[in-house]
């Protein structure tokens, strides 16, 4: 009888820990993290890889026994690089929590203009948002307590790009041409406001349209300026049509593309006009901070190499589940709190928060294209 009864208050205890969800290895149940970037169309490479770095962080975690004992589960969404799209990929994010779906935050997105308008709904969400990509200086001047950034913003870029221009090749005479969306407006004020503290004004500066199938009109206008050097503050869909055809006008200048040339399709649609040219990045060379075991690592995942911003994408995730991990909780408040304290290296560098959920140390990176690959050339790796 005692054999039975001992044997009963076991099955029993057994039972209670199954239903609270710890057998070791057993999760309590899913968090959510949301990936929102464009996963088709024009900017699909990027936002692809940068949702394949998310994945991979996702898959280490879980390996690990999950977050405060939760599997993490990745779900990609689509915001086809369209600002009322990535307002209805908020919606429905909004949507999951209201109807009680434990989300512990969202990756994205990948541009400025989606990133600002999709915030307006996050603001008032109970989660955590952070970009690997978003740069417009004007996100973190919005007072949200929910945003936060692993990337440098254009605030830290410009300066450098403008030093890069005028004292290492040695520029006077430089031609600014920029998208008309938030990302290219913000980052030229940026950059002209940068060649102003050096003593350079623009020979010419041109708005282009984002995205157009032409720029003849503006390589045009900046051959007549007869510029030394040629900055564009776009995405590579202006890089590759811009360049090409600056080069067709007769115009040989440097070339120095802002971060939003850095995926690959910027090399692959320019040609031949893409040999020589420079793009600056507000994140690393993931060739440079990770190392052979991590691109195997990716492979396995996504079953393709790493892209430009897979390192982005995965130090987004480790830096939300470290303050998470900190916090000892999903809440938004204290996951915030604990982020506004963290110090914590990832493969994008050091990351620490100032009030507004800007990096304290932000880096900038500038890339050649040399045979058909970026090649890091500041700072020198």
């Amino acid at each position: 009888m005692r054999r039975r009864v001992g044997l009963i208050l076991s099955i029993l205890i057994l039972l209670m820990v199954f239903a609270a969800g710890c057998l070791p290895g057993t999760p309590k149940g899913e968090v959510l993290v949301y990936v929102a970037v464009p996963l088709s169309g024009w900017q699909a490479e990027g936002g692809q890889t940068l949702a394949g770095g998310v994945r991979l962080m996702a898959a280490e975690l879980n390996r690990a026994g999950g977050l405060l004992g939760y599997e993490v589960k990745v779900i990609a969404m689509d915001d086809e690089a369209d600002p009322d799209v990535a307002v209805s990929v908020a919606e429905e994010i909004k949507a999951a929590t209201m109807r009680g779906d434990r989300v512990l935050g969202v990756v994205g997105h990948y541009n400025s203009g989606e990133t600002s308008a999709a915030m307006e709904i996050y603001k008032d969400l109970p989660l955590i948002v952070v970009t690997a990509t978003a740069s417009d200086v004007s996100i973190t001047q919005r007072g949200y307590t929910n945003f936060f950034r692993v990337n440098a913003t254009d605030a830290a870029q410009a300066p450098v790009d403008a030093r890069f221009l005028v004292e290492t090749l040695g520029a006077q005479r430089i031609a600014l041409a920029y998208a008309n969306n938030d990302y290219g407006r913000g980052l030229y004020a940026q950059m002209a406001q940068a060649l102003e503290d050096l003593g350079v004004a623009p020979v010419v500066s041109i708005e282009i349209e984002e995205g157009a199938a032409t720029q003849a009109n503006a390589a045009a206008q900046i051959f007549a300026a007869s510029p030394d050097a040629v900055f564009l503050a776009g995405y590579e869909t202006e890089g590759y049509v811009l360049l090409p055809e600056l080069r067709e006008a007769g115009v040989d200048a440097p070339f120095l593309c802002s971060d939003g040339c850095l995926p690959y399709a910027f090399i692959d649609e320019s040609g031949p006009a893409a040999e020589g040219a420079y793009v600056s990045g507000i994140t690393p060379d993931p060739q440079v901070v990770s190392d052979e075991e991590w691109f195997k690592a990716y492979q396995q995942v996504e079953y393709r190499n790493p892209g430009t911003y897979s390192t982005a994408g995965y130090s987004a995730l480790a830096v939300l589940a470290e303050g998470a991990r900190q916090a000892k909780s999903f809440e938004r408040d204290a996951v915030a709190a604990a982020l506004h304290k963290l110090s914590y290296d990832t493969l994008v560098g050091e990351v620490a928060y100032d009030a507004k959920g800007d990096l304290r140390e932000q880096n900038v990176y500038v890339f050649q294209v040399q045979d058909g690959r970026y090649v890091q050339v500041l700072p020198a790796p």
